[in-house]
């Protein structure tokens, strides 16, 4: 087994595909395993051109259409990778023996139990899923300790404190700072985001990103998610994580020490220099992309987060000052409240009044233990949905009016 040898879990999404980008140019990077949800197509021209060993989708119909495109693309049966399905396929891809590193870059709640299975089985995780750390961090930082895994975050913000940090000791370290976009609605009034329309919502002024991951951006609730993540991997309470709003997207995040000094790593806006960290660490190789041009930006400029018109980063704070639960709970709580914005059911500030109930009426438990956490994440998705059909209703009571 090598670190070089990966498993990409949510191969066909935008960390997926950059990854085998980034795979490609180091040169010496075996793709073993490939794992993507429906996007057959997709999936098919990957396997072609890295020939993994196996290879995970969806369902089984996403299983008849992966390899009913392989054909079209000339491979024989013979050719074809162990073709594996569903959440048990997920975690054959995340677990197999000849992978070191596993890369997991699904996105929401379906990564959690196959990146578990991965660091139990003593992977280098490549964790580009918050979600995983949000819902679970208590168990996963302790299954991490018990087989000797190693989590390196690929989220551009924990990959830049995971560098600030090298050397340092956290005994000296004062606070971290996490740095945001602000998003499509950083110069929004608060009555304009309350009519904000979803083609509105996921124009991100920074990153090409998914719909899910992108509507968080629009929220600042990706900003809540990675505070939550960033108590996990380092180790820092709360009111020792901050958020600061920087539009340029320069400095990925910042670290204060017990003396003033101010730690910022800063570079191009693109997540194949944080992938490629993760899969080179300890060692630091020569990328692709071009040198940060310091020059042509002009100016690197600073703000508080918005809280009243962005609410959704202080119910986050609330969720982990909780504990336990909690932030499974949100988690499931954002995942179907995105979901419900998407599909058109809530306005965008709706996915907020719907979490900020959620942590509120939510009682935790410890997350010591995958059951609690999985019903933790089952109860909260049903009072989620209940509350979306609350919303709905309301707002169509309203409209009669």
């Amino acid at each position: 087994m090598t670190s070089r040898n990966i498993s990409i879990l949510g191969s066909t999404g935008s960390i997926g595909c950059n990854t085998l980008k980034v795979a490609k140019h180091l040169g010496d990077v075996n793709v073993v395993a490939l794992a993507a949800g429906n996007n057959a197509e997709l999936l098919a021209k990957q396997i072609v051109e890295y020939s993994p060993k196996l290879a995970a989708c969806a369902d089984e119909d996403c299983v008849s259409r992966l390899e009913t495109e392989l054909e079209r693309l000339g491979a024989s049966s013979a050719d074809f990778p162990e073709i594996v399905c569903g959440e048990e396929g997920l975690v054959k891809a995340a677990t197999m023996e000849e992978c070191g590193t596993v890369v997991s870059a699904t996105v929401g709640a379906i990564g959690f139990v196959p990146t578990l299975r991965a660091i139990e089985a003593g992977k280098r995780i490549a964790l580009a899923n918050k979600e995983t750390l949000v819902m679970a961090g208590e168990l996963m930082i302790a299954a991490a300790a018990g087989s000797g895994a190693e989590i390196l975050p690929v989220d551009s913000e924990h990959n830049a404190l995971h560098q600030c940090l090298r050397g340092e000791k956290m005994s000296e370290v004062r606070r971290i700072v996490l740095t945001a976009s602000g998003g499509p609605f950083r110069t929004k009034t608060k009555e304009q985001i309350e009519n904000a329309t979803l083609e509105e919502a996921l124009d991100h002024p920074t990153w090409d990103m998914g719909d899910k991951i992108t509507i968080d951006s629009a929220t600042l609730m990706n900003k809540g998610l990675e505070v939550i993540e960033a108590h996990w991997l380092f180790g820092l309470d709360g009111d020792r994580i901050d958020v600061i709003v920087h539009p340029q997207s320069v400095v990925h995040s910042m670290v204060e020490l017990v003396d003033g000094s101010v730690i910022a790593q800063m570079g191009v806006t693109d997540m194949k220099h944080a992938i490629q960290y993760a899969l080179t660490y300890p060692e630091r190789l020569p990328n692709a992309l071009p040198p940060l041009d310091l020059a042509s930006i002009s100016e690197l400029t600073f703000e508080d987060p918005d809280l009243d018109r962005f609410p959704n980063l202080a119910i986050a704070y609330r969720a982990l000052e909780k504990g336990g639960t909690a932030p499974a709970a949100l988690n499931a709580s954002n995942e179907v409240a995105v979901r419900a914005f998407l599909d058109g059911r809530i306005s965008l500030p709706e996915i907020a009044r719907i979490n900020g109930k959620l942590v509120d009426a939510h009682e935790p438990e410890s997350a010591d233990s995958l059951e609690k956490v999985l019903a933790a994440d089952r109860e909260a998705r049903s009072l989620a949905e209940a509350l979306v059909e609350a919303s709905r209703t309301t707002a169509a009571a309203i409209n009669r009016v």
